[in-house]
């Protein structure tokens, strides 16, 4: 494998511009220190942790890895002051804000030397998120899996319009799962991708076995945007998806869409293997992922397969690599 060299790379000091994306229920120390062993940037997603819990995965991780890692912190998390606390206290190398404002806690947690990146949906979040003064910003489009920009911008319209808008570095995520894939978001102008549904299907995930199951049988057309009235969402279509996409198209109002939702339905059906009443979060791309294997296999598959793209006159002139 080759070593890859470009503004993303150096801002994580890791090996390969490939971040394993923060996700509910899914993203503990296991998979993000698998990931960041392999050479990508592995994150603990803390929205689906309480601050004690976010606590001991990050003094696990450091035991699992001595590469850097990172957390997600979504902003509208109810206790996001104290797992600020905890990333401050452990040192935690970097930060994937989302959710919220990113200027609310970009300055604190720079202080402390933490890098920070923020997950938009537009170039006007994009640009705003830079004004914040973050050291990146990751541009998802709505092919992602669990909560999406109420855009609905596809990764391929949206990259381009924010590495127009931005000149900090840009990391594409939405709908990637391939090398392919990869390269043609960094030829549009992104310089890492950020990848969510592959790694979902890793053996390191703390997601439930039914669940990595279901995305590995789901087909072209299985997942889709819903609860936009709430918060867009994209979901495996199962009974509870019905559910909501019966009370949507009979115009019920946001009181009876919160009421189906209910509480933790995304732990009933990600964390414990609940697939007909759960809530099933994962992306579009969740058609091309045929196998659950090890973090340290798909990150050497989406390596490869960008490798074997990589003749490209663009890349050519505008990145260096160098065998290692």
């Amino acid at each position: 494998m080759q070593h890859f060299s470009n503004r993303i790379t150096t801002l994580f000091d890791i090996r390969y511009p490939i971040v394993q994306a923060g996700m509910i229920w899914a993203s503990g120390w296991k998979l993000a220190s698998a990931v960041s062993n392999a050479g990508g940037l592995g994150l603990i997603g803390a929205g689906s942790m309480y601050p004690d819990t976010l606590l001991e995965h990050i003094k696990q991780c450091k035991a699992a890895t001595d590469k850097p890692f990172g957390v997600n912190l979504p902003l509208l998390y109810p206790d996001i002051d104290k797992h600020v606390q905890h990333v401050i206290e452990q040192k935690v190398p970097i930060v994937f804000t989302s959710a919220g404002n990113p200027k609310t806690w970009t300055s604190i947690l720079k202080a402390e030397g933490i890098k920070v990146v923020h997950v938009v949906s537009s170039a006007k979040f994009a640009l705003k998120s830079q004004d914040a003064g973050v050291d990146a910003v990751v541009a998802e489009g709505f092919e992602a899996g669990g909560h999406n920009g109420r855009e609905e911008t596809t990764t391929l319209c949206l990259i381009p319009q924010v590495r127009e808008a931005i000149h900090i570095p840009l990391i594409a995520a939405g709908g990637i799962a391939t090398g392919k894939a990869m390269f043609a978001t960094m030829a549009l102008g992104a310089e890492g991708v950020q990848v969510g549904s592959r790694f979902v299907c890793s053996n390191e995930a703390s997601s439930h076995q039914n669940f990595k199951e279901a995305i590995v049988k789901a087909n072209e057309g299985d997942t889709q945007l819903s609860l936009k009235k709430l918060t867009p969402v994209r979901l495996i279509k199962n009974k509870f998806f019905e559910l909501v996409a019966e009370a949507e198209s009979r115009g019920a109002a946001n009181e009876e869409l919160l009421q189906i939702l209910g509480r933790a339905r995304a732990k009933l059906g990600m964390f414990e293997g609940e697939m007909d009443e759960g809530e099933l979060e994962i992306g579009q791309v969740s058609g091309l992922i045929h196998d659950i294997k090890p973090a340290a296999g798909i990150v050497a598959d989406l390596w490869n397969d960008f490798s074997a793209s990589i003749q490209h006159p663009f890349y050519q002139a505008h990145t260096q690599t160098s065998s290692i």
